[in-house]
């Protein structure tokens, strides 16, 4: 068997798979399922400094290949997941990375202080509306995506700092070397696509938000291309997301650039879809005559 384990800023993974956050919560249900010890990480649910009851319902919506979701960063608040869901996390073997979001910068700096050194990455989810900028997310522009990036890494001394790009931009490599200058470790990308869903008989739209995040395999050729953008924009390290349904499709995103990939819409259709992709992956390697993962790392040959 392939070695598939993976370094990415000093921290060790014994595979370069990652649930997503948002679709795997903190990983209790799953591991009724099966032994969520076999995954290379988690990252959890999108966490805020107090609870969040999330949008109105309904709130997801599904499509041809993709799902809709406007869930609203609904979660219990950082502090009940210190007290109650952090120690069942690090019992299991897997590299926890903590998904944190804020209405301002203050809060991210506050959540990133609050979580350095407990888990073993922070991953900014800058999607977020700021309430000081008119409610454009942090993530549009390279400036506020350095500002951000730069208040939270401040806020750090133990923990490194992932960065979760927004595919709803301009230029991808623009904002990849924007968290790169405010002091991100890694980034990861891509998180959802802004979209729109609507029941023709009542003539609106079946999300009660409007709009959503698309997410799912029908994503996957505009992820991989964005992930390959970022990857040769950036010196330091990417995780890769979006769309990811098999060992191959994984494969792909590593030869692209990334270090490791997270799945998350996969899980919803296939529980045991992280582990398959897992031994998928081996398999590929195996019949290939691969003995480590790092090695297609960076492979792609474009025409």
């Amino acid at each position: 068997m392939a070695d598939l384990s993976v370094e990415i800023c000093g921290v060790r993974l014994k595979n370069p798979v990652i649930a997503a956050s948002g679709t795997f919560g903190f990983g209790r249900e799953y591991n009724l399922l099966y032994d969520i010890s076999v995954l290379g990480g988690i990252s959890t649910k999108g966490m805020t400094l107090e609870p969040r009851l999330g949008n109105p319902v309904p709130r997801i919506a599904e499509g041809s290949s993709v799902i809709l979701n406007a869930v609203g960063l609904q979660n219990p608040g950082v502090d009940y997941f210190i007290k109650n869901d952090l120690k069942f996390l690090m019992t299991k073997g897997v590299t926890v990375i903590a998904n944190v979001a804020g209405k301002t910068l203050e809060e991210y700096g506050e959540i990133c202080a609050r979580l350095d050194g407990l888990v073993h990455m922070i991953e900014l989810n800058i999607s977020c509306p700021n309430v000081h900028a008119g409610g454009m997310a942090f993530g549009i522009k390279p400036e506020s995506i350095e500002e951000v990036t730069r208040i939270s890494k401040k806020s750090l001394s133990l923990t490194p700092l992932i960065v979760k790009l927004s595919p709803n931009v301009e230029s991808i490599p623009a904002n990849a070397r924007a968290a790169e200058r405010g002091g991100a470790d890694c980034i990861s990308l891509i998180n959802t696509i802004t979209g729109m869903a609507i029941d023709l008989e009542k003539r609106k739209p079946i999300i009660a938000n409007n709009t959503g995040g698309v997410s799912g395999a029908g994503i996957k050729p505009i992820a991989l291309r964005m992930v390959y953008e970022a990857a040769h924009a950036v010196r330091i390290p990417v995780i890769g997301l979006g769309g990811i349904t098999s060992g191959t499709d994984a494969l792909e995103f590593m030869a692209a650039g990334a270090r490791a990939v997270q799945v998350g819409t996969a899980n919803f259709t296939n529980a045991n879809a992280m582990p398959n992709i897992i031994s998928e992956m081996n398999s590929w390697l195996d019949a290939h005559g691969i003995k480590d993962v790092n090695q297609i790392v960076d492979t792609l040959k474009l025409n």
